[in-house]
């Protein structure tokens, strides 16, 4: 372990300083967990770096560097990059904890990458943490304190919600909220095209849209209410919401929502099998 590691604080590593990194740095010195100076950051572009060092965040192009350098390590590159990054940091992920966003990279692997004594965590958050509204799922490896879980949550919450599965459980979670996002991006552009065909301009059909969605997202989590007691409340006997209910069950609309769910977790699922450096692998 680092000597760093005798300080109050711990120092934070990130391999990668890509969107999702750089929203979780972002988030941890915004809800004022961390220090800029507490931050390093590695990445092959020099925008990147440059956009963090802005930040006060130190920055390298160096795995190496940064690993040797950090207490925590966060490995935030994509699945097909994991066997490269791991390979460059020399070393310096032994003995540490090392906190993994990339789909459907297993514990094991991590393990066989990173050297002796890694105590390894796999998280999954999502896109909505650049606005500190994510919602993210994290488990656990062997020998990862209560201390290191703290750290991790410390992470994780300055960017939204966290809430710890099994591994056996990552790929669920990864087709929910790591994917997840995209469906919603999806729906609401929907929504804004229903607008649109019923005469509203483009511009405020897509704030409704949006608005609305955001808004009964808040109803189910305010409220602890089933979302289906809720879409009842506003479904009136023969009245335009069931009317509109009726068309989304003709177009299979919740039965999509579940194959997508169902399949991006089976891609996840499958991006863990895949062998390093071989096959394609995309989020």
């Amino acid at each position: 372990m680092s000597a760093l590691s005798s300080l109050p604080e711990p120092r934070w590593g990130f391999i990668g300083a890509g969107k999702m990194a750089s929203a979780l740095i972002r988030g941890m010195i915004r809800a004022g967990s961390v220090s800029p100076s507490a931050i390093l950051a590695s990445d092959p572009s020099p925008e990147a770096r440059n956009a963090l060092a802005a930040d006060g965040v130190t920055t390298s192009p160096s795995n190496a560097e940064v690993a040797l350098g950090s207490d925590v390590l966060v490995l935030a590159v994509k699945p097909q990059a994991m066997t490269e990054a791991l390979a460059g940091l020399d070393g310096g992920g032994a003995g540490k904890l090392v906190i993994s966003v990339a789909a459907g990279v297993p514990l094991a692997r991590l393990g066989a990458g990173i050297g002796t004594g890694a105590r390894l965590v796999r998280v999954m958050p999502n896109t909505p943490a650049l606005v500190g509204e994510g919602a993210s799922a994290y488990c656990l490896g062997p020998g990862v304190t209560e201390a290191d879980e703290a750290l991790v949550l410390r992470l994780l919450r300055s960017v939204g919600i966290a809430r710890r599965v099994p591994e056996s459980l990552m790929d669920a979670a990864t087709g929910l909220c790591g994917s997840g996002p995209a469906f919603v991006y999806a729906a609401i552009e929907a929504l804004s095209d229903g607008g649109v065909l019923v005469g509203l301009p483009r511009e405020l059909a897509t704030q409704l849209a949006a608005q609305t969605v955001l808004g009964a997202a808040r109803m189910v989590l305010a409220t602890g209410e089933h979302p289906g007691a809720l879409k009842d409340q506003v479904a009136s006997p023969g009245g335009t919401t069931i009317a509109g209910l009726h068309a989304l069950e003709r177009g299979a609309f919740r039965a999509a929502l579940i194959g997508a769910v169902q399949a991006a977790a089976l891609r996840s699922a499958e991006l863990g099998q895949e062998a390093p450096g071989h096959g394609p692998s995309r989020a």
